[in-house]
């Protein structure tokens, strides 16, 4: 998995502190946090640049908010933009506090965000 860990950490340490349930999963190439079942946030490392991303679940609400944020830009996933998602750049978390406020704005979203479907357990 490529995401950087020491960020990873820091996340860890401001939900932690924030009271807040969350749940780690290995996907979409590097590492999500789960909230309520939902993804909320997670963080990868861009192939080409070796650069660490936040990506931000901020929903359609935020979304044009989040996008005039410095070292903001929007999520391109195979080719197509992610609405309502946020990739944020290691210059734009540098800062704990910066670090927290895309993090809450991810968690301000979570409630209204929509769960993705389970799969079925085969029998």
């Amino acid at each position: 998995m490529a995401y950087d860990e020491f960020l990873a950490d820091r996340a860890r340490n401001i939900l932690k502190t924030k009271s807040v349930a969350f749940e780690e999963k290995k996907m979409m190439g590097g590492l999500c946090f789960m909230v309520d079942d939902k993804m909320c946030f997670g963080m990868h490392t861009d192939k080409n640049t070796d650069a660490s991303l936040l990506m931000c679940r901020v929903g359609q609400p935020n979304y044009d908010r989040a996008l005039q944020r410095p070292h903001c830009s929007e999520m391109t996933f195979t080719g197509r933009t992610m609405k309502g998602f946020v990739f944020v750049s290691e210059e734009g978390i540098d800062s704990e506090n910066d670090l927290e406020s895309w993090i809450q704005m991810s968690l301000d979203f979570n409630p209204m965000a929509k769960s993705s479907k389970k799969k079925k357990v085969k029998k």
